[in-house]
């Protein structure tokens, strides 16, 4: 199954609904990921608003 962003939170799934936010707007089109480990830690994460460790898309389409 093709991985599929969240257009809400940019974390990346593999299902029809967003694991962190369970919204369903999802698009197969995004560019580049980051992982997020310790988004409490992380300045990356407070700048693209990751509030839970896991895979996060970079750019939407």
């Amino acid at each position: 199954m093709a991985e599929k962003a969240c257009r809400t939170c940019r974390i990346i799934v593999s299902g029809d609904v967003c694991a962190n936010c369970k919204g369903t707007d999802l698009t197969k089109s995004w560019e580049g990921y980051i992982l997020i480990e310790d988004p409490e830690g992380s300045e990356v994460a407070k700048a693209i608003g990751a509030k839970v460790p896991g895979k996060y898309a970079l750019k939407l389409k």
